[in-house]
């Protein structure tokens, strides 16, 4: 009997090569996309489940109020690591610190690279569980040792054993390398973490370092931890939170609670408000999952509509098979067998279409992806996600066909009726109204990127490169080195400062001034630059004036922006004193509010004071007359002068702040390939109804091009029912995109508003590709020869 279902389901397929084409190439368009988002979503799903402690390893997060605003985040004091272990030992498996993932100049005889790293703890790589390739995984014991990823250690020693060989750091320290681990995967937090320092030889030789120790107001610093096997980390956590504020004066530093952030949730439950977590990356876990249902759904769709579209041809089929002892279950068995069949084929397809398409896809969502070909229950989950895809698509048409009743089919009598349209019509409007959603939504997403994009940064980005002094040769030789660089005629201006402009790396409390209040503790972004610094940047001076060689007393000088002068309430800050702790600076000039991190957020209150000492960063701008490859080539060969340990390394302005538009750009394409997918699978299936009307209507058309009818009356007449449907879809889509999309830009304070010409521009594009879909058959039915069409009359 399954036999014979298989082979009546095969021979139907052929004789309908045209609708079975269409069903197979919608089905297999969705049940790829669905494939491609489920990899994405388990992706995401298992991302740092690479560590084996996962499920008992936490980052200690601090909760602070500052500027009537709680934020949570990662940094804490050093002395942190040392309460834990002492006064929570019991309920620690394993407590380390660790600095932030800093890029390092690494080089052995004449061969530098450079790589990001960590400066951390000895029981660190136990804690992740490193996979070590050779050597000791508790090597870092030994101040002197450096562990690193086998990327690396390919890169500086070949295919020679790296082990105890030297690594000088930074032109600065000379490490012994004790191990060497695989390399992290891409979807683990670490993997950028290229090489592991340890934290005792920080400590020792950096006087900074040292003096932190004690300073529970410095948080600098990352601290992770790990619960025993059965270990509560919620109980944990609610424990320590009073860890630092012991040690605190809630007057002086504020007051601050310590939260444990699990492992599982560093990716996907980030985002915090008033210390707890209120979601973060799930939402598009969420979102793509309900973009893979209903991409396949509507693949569904097409095989419901086309089959029970072409129910008058098989309704004699049915008749017969009753006639002669079927039974409806049998029935029902044959449809299914024929939509399982189609499913299986399409799988095929859509397995091929995954595998062209990941190398594309990757790229637009930072993955690497592949198809777990090894792995049993990926067949598995294929397996029965084709079944149910075959049955699913197959319910409607099994029960609807499997219904007709025999006597009136076999008669002749037998007639679809008027409604029987209307569960097809219902079903095209479910799939345009989709459609037109992730077209709304795309432009949207696009609309918000490019609203930020357009904000006003407050400083020139363009020809602005951005090179940091990963080694001690570039401190002390700020003039001569600016100097050489406008003596090569391609440079316009030079400065140092403490951070990047495209980011804060420093935030401080501390300050006073005449009239603040007592009871207040306003937190400011602090950047300590040199007097060419607003000059490089082209920043704007609102008030006041800029830095100047030609002041002596600027070596306490500070500038504010828009934002810290309404935070500290005065109108005319210009010549008033700010003391920070009890060093006083006096204020020298206001600037207009620039743009140093995110963009869609408010610019933070932020202090620029001259200290050259805390130097990271130099920022250089050129000429605008200047070719870039010429002035870069220029600028490597001053500094190969003055920093010959390191390889040069630069990074454009521009190109580090468009990065900060990639999530959402991220999303906006994913959006846009899926919407593209959608609406193709929708416009396959109307092309295949639009066929089927086309050739429901042919003896229709016939009469009426013989009663006058020209063919613009009859591509109206077969057209319109389709316009109608998307008129209906629009009218479902519009209220439901608005609501979700206005829901998401709440996120954003800085946010576009959500235009009226957007909804036009969706249903009118959906509207064109409608008319372009059903114009070819209506076209092509109107031009026949009459006579062809009416001969059997």
């Amino acid at each position: 009997m399954l036999k014979n279902y298989f082979t009546i389901a095969w021979r139907n397929l052929l004789k309908s090569k045209i609708y079975s084409a269409i069903n197979i190439i919608g089905l297999a368009t969705g049940m790829a996309v669905a494939i491609l988002i489920a990899l994405w979503i388990w992706d995401e799903l298992s991302f740092d489940s690479y560590y084996k402690n996962h499920p008992t390893i936490a980052q200690v997060m601090t909760t602070q109020t500052f500027n009537g605003e709680t934020g949570t985040g990662p940094a804490v004091a050093m002395p942190l690591g040392i309460e834990l272990r002492n006064k929570y030992g019991g309920d620690f498996k394993a407590v380390t610190m660790a600095s932030w993932n800093f890029g390092h100049i690494l080089g052995v005889g004449e061969k530098k690279i450079s790589a990001s790293g960590m400066w951390v703890e000895p029981v660190f790589p136990t804690m992740f569980t490193l996979n070590m390739l050779k050597g000791n995984i508790n090597g870092l014991k030994d101040p002197s040792a450096i562990l690193l990823n086998a990327s690396i250690a390919k890169s500086l020693f070949g295919v020679a054993d790296p082990i105890n060989k030297t690594v000088r750091i930074d032109n600065k320290y000379d490490f012994k390398v004790a191990g060497v681990y695989e390399d992290f995967p891409h979807n683990t937090s670490l993997n950028d973490t290229k090489i592991l320092l340890s934290w005792d030889k920080y400590i020792s030789t950096e006087t900074w370092m040292k003096n932190a120790m004690t300073e529970w107001g410095n948080h600098s610093w990352q601290a992770f931890v790990q619960v025993p096997d059965h270990g509560d980390i919620a109980k944990t956590s609610e424990k320590i939170k009073k860890a630092s504020m012991i040690h605190l004066n809630a007057a002086q530093d504020g007051v601050e609670e310590l939260v444990l952030q699990p492992m599982d949730n560093w990716r996907l439950h980030n985002e915090f408000k008033n210390g707890k977590v209120v979601g973060g990356r799930i939402q598009f876990v969420w979102l793509f999952g309900i973009i893979g249902v209903f991409v396949l759904l509507l693949a569904c769709i097409n095989f419901m509509n086309l089959s029970t579209a072409r129910s008058e041809k098989r309704a004699k089929e049915v008749g017969i098979r009753k006639t002669v002892g079927s039974l409806r279950p049998q029935l029902i068995k044959q449809f299914l067998t024929e939509s399982i069949v189609v499913a299986f084929l399409s799988l095929v397809i859509a397995l091929l279409l995954v595998l062209a398409l990941i190398p594309f896809f990757n790229g637009l969502s930072d993955k690497e992806i592949h198809l777990p070909g090894a792995n049993i229950y990926f067949w598995l989950f294929i397996l029965a996600f084709t079944l149910f895809t075959g049955i699913v698509s197959g319910s409607y048409p099994a029960f609807y066909l499997s219904g007709f009743e025999p006597i009136k089919v076999l008669k002749g009598t037998f007639r679809v009726g008027r409604f029987a349209a209307l569960p097809r019509k219902v079903l095209v409007v479910v799939q345009f109204s989709i459609s037109i959603a992730l077209i709304i939504g795309t432009i949207i997403v696009y609309r918000q990127i490019q609203y930020a994009k357009d904000r006003p940064v407050g400083y020139t980005r363009e020809g602005l490169i951005t090179i940091f002094m990963n080694t001690p040769d570039l401190t002390g030789h700020y003039d001569a080195l600016r100097n050489d660089l406008l003596a090569t005629g391609k440079v316009e201006n030079m400065s140092e400062s403490s951070g990047p402009v495209t980011g804060i790396w420093s935030n401080n409390i501390g300050f006073s001034w005449a009239g603040k209040d007592p009871n207040t503790l306003p937190l400011f972004a602090t950047v300590a630059v040199t007097q060419d610094y607003g000059p490089t940047l082209h920043w704007q001076i609102k008030e006041g004036r800029d830095f100047s060689r030609s002041f002596l007393t600027d070596s306490s000088a500070m500038i504010m922006n828009e934002a810290a002068v309404k935070l500290v309430g005065i109108k005319n800050v210009v010549g008033m004193t700010i003391k920070w702790d009890t060093t006083p600076h006096h204020v020298v000039g206001v600037i207009k509010d620039m743009v140093m991190q995110s963009p869609y957020e408010p610019v933070r209150p932020t202090f620029f004071f001259m200290n050259p000492g805390w130097a990271n960063v130099i920022t250089i701008r050129l000429k605008p007359s200047a070719s870039v490859q010429e002035g870069l080539a220029k600028i490597e060969t001053v500094f190969r002068k003055y920093n010959p340990a390191a390889p040069f390394e630069y990074k454009f302005t521009d190109e580090d702040y468009a990065r900060k538009f990639e999530d959402e750009k991220r999303i906006g394409n994913l959006s846009t390939f899926f919407a593209i997918l959608a609406v193709f699978i929708s416009c396959l299936g109307l092309f295949g109804l639009a066929s089927f009307v086309a050739e429901q209507r042919t003896k229709e058309i016939g009469v009426r091009k013989v009663l006058g009818a020209s063919i613009f009356n009859l591509w109206q007449m077969l057209s319109k029912d389709f316009v109608n449907l998307v008129i209906i879809s629009c009218a479902i889509a519009i209220p439901l995109a608005w609501y979700f999309l206005h829901q998401w830009l709440q996120k954003y304070t800085y946010r576009t508003d959500i235009s009226w010409w957007i909804f036009v521009l969706a249903g009118m594009g959906a509207m064109v590709i409608t008319l372009l879909t059903v114009s070819y058959q209506a076209i092509r039915a109107a031009m026949m020869n009459p006579v062809n069409s009416l001969r059997t009359e």
